[in-house]
């Protein structure tokens, strides 16, 4: 295979090194050095890096700065909350912590550039000098002037510095509406499966054989590919699924049963994927108690316990808004509802059911009424019932889909599934399957 790393500024050894810590993205790379030139020479003042999460921007950069010995200062945008601590870690990274000492409590941006032109007459510069910022798009809510000076500010410190913007998004949404030093962009594509087999599959397990591992990655890309692209996801789901494939052979097994024994637990696993509804250690006891001989109800089964007791009758009045028509609500949360027109007679206009039409929203009004029928005590409406609304949201178990800036009450979906709210209500000793339209 021919080396796509070669630049006459850095030794080959060096470059060969690269190449075998970045796999499929040595033409990203190459780019890169290229774009950086050789270490004495100025570079480009400010260069974009765009991309999906997990597609290799953070780790071909820290694998090039650290490998090729470039003087840099990384920078997250966010942790750095403020211009600060942004000032604060360039002028350590450069100059040490005494330069950054000399910064005034709220430095301006001017401030700033006058002590790094300082520091830069008393230590010039031999190469180049990087600043790579992580999650780059959290500047666009920074100062106004702060993004258009980073991306000159090679000519603002007179200086051989460029500046490294790595973001999720395009450049398009960055550029403000006054206008700005345009940078050089660099588009990171996502993996392609054959280039997610080739990286996950060297992380084969020590007590198995390479070709081993490389099949069971092969089994894991062809359930989870077509949802998650997402490098970090797929290794995680491939750490922790693996023993559970390797169960057969530790039992003296045909191979054969190797697919037949992960593919129920993959496919349960597809449930959490990007939710992480169960810790990794607690996924693992869950296997274990079904292989034991207990009830094991899905994932979602497993997350009640996490939440209050009044959140859970929150849930359960939310499920019952989002499901049911509000016109059955006299029939089901009234005691003296009065007549009411045979099941029959309400359904006979109605072909599908609510469950395959999807939830429907419903307003705040609405779901504190039904909420106040089915608990089993009296509960006054205090900010506390409104907090646990707020982290229902926050939690992605109901979504708000009316803004926040709008007069009248805000609305909800509920988000959650029937298996997930049938097992909320057994732990409240609810039969929630009673009070549903669906089911009547």
């Amino acid at each position: 295979m021919p080396k796509l790393l070669h630049h006459p500024g850095y030794a080959d050894e060096k470059l060969q090194r690269v190449e075998q810590l970045i796999p499929c993205r040595e033409l990203q790379a190459g780019m890169l050095v290229s774009l950086m030139g050789q270490p004495q020479h100025y570079s480009y003042p400010s260069i974009f890096i765009y991309g999906h999460r997990a597609s290799g921007k953070s780790h071909v950069l820290h694998i090039l700065m650290k490998e090729l010995e470039l003087p840099h200062a990384a920078v997250s945008c966010v942790e750095c909350v403020s211009a600060a601590l942004l000032y604060e870690r360039v002028l350590t990274s450069f100059f040490g912590r005494s330069a950054a000492s000399f910064l005034p409590r709220s430095p301006s941006l001017s401030e700033f550039v006058r002590l790094y032109r300082h520091q830069r007459s008393q230590s010039p510069a031999e190469q180049t000098r990087y600043i790579v910022m992580e999650k780059a798009e959290l500047l666009r809510d920074a100062d106004a002037n702060l993004l258009p000076a980073l991306l000159r500010l090679q000519e603002l410190v007179d200086d051989n510095i460029t500046v490294i913007l790595l973001s999720e998004i395009v450049w398009e949404k960055f550029r403000p509406n006054t206008g700005c030093f345009e940078p050089l962009l660099l588009h990171f594509p996502d993996y392609s499966k054959g280039e997610l087999q080739q990286i996950l599959s060297t992380d084969s397990h020590p007590s198995y054989s390479a070709e081993l591992y490389s099949s069971y990655i092969n089994i894991l890309l062809g359930v989870f590919y077509s949802v998650c692209r997402d490098l970090r996801e797929l290794r995680h789901l491939a750490a922790l699924n693996f023993n559970k494939f390797c169960e057969p052979l530790t039992e003296g097994k045909e191979t054969h049963k190797l697919w037949r024994n992960i593919e129920p637990h993959l496919k349960k696993a597809m449930q959490t994927v990007y939710i992480r509804e169960v810790s990794s250690l607690q996924w693992e006891q869950m296997q274990q108690t079904e292989d034991e001989g207990g009830a094991l109800r899905g994932l979602s089964a497993h997350t009640h316990v996490e939440l209050p007791y009044y959140s859970k009758f929150l849930l359960i009045a939310a499920y019952l808004a989002s499901y049911n028509p509000a016109r059955t609500d006299k029939r089901f949360f009234v005691k003296h509802h009065g007549k009411i027109r045979k099941t029959n007679f309400l359904k006979k206009n109605e072909k599908t059911s609510n469950h395959l039409l999807g939830p429907k929203p419903f307003a705040l009004d609405r779901l504190l009424a039904i909420f106040y029928s089915v608990v089993d005590s009296r509960v006054a409406p205090t900010a506390s019932i409104f907090s646990q609304i707020s982290s229902l949201v926050t939690l992605q178990l109901l979504t708000q889909i009316s803004h926040t800036d709008q007069l009248d009450a805000p609305k909800y979906k509920c988000s959650i599934s029937l298996d997930f709210i049938s097992a909320v209500s057994r732990t409240v000793n609810f039969d929630i399957v009673k009070y549903l339209y669906d089911f009547l």
